[in-house]
């Protein structure tokens, strides 16, 4: 019960870190069908660093419309 405790936890939902890409990937979907604002940022900069800067473009200002001011940055790197 003790090693149970123990085991680290997602800060927002309790449950237990996920240890797969494919739970990774699971977990920041779901975060962001909810608008989390960090989720939405992540998805930003990896669409950016493939290349796809529609979506970057689209995820990050949707982010910095929630308020993520690292959205923001990121954002006006694009342009910079």
């Amino acid at each position: 019960e003790l090693s149970e405790s123990l085991k680290r936890k997602c800060s927002f939902c309790r449950h237990p870190v996920p240890t797969t890409k494919a739970e990774i990937d699971a977990n920041t979907m779901k975060r962001m069908e909810a608008n989390d604002p960090v989720a939405l940022r992540l998805m930003g900069i990896q669409c950016y660093e493939r290349g796809d800067f529609r979506g970057a473009s689209e995820y990050l200002s949707k982010a910095t419309g929630l308020g993520n001011a690292d959205a923001h940055y990121h954002l006006s790197q694009m342009y910079w």
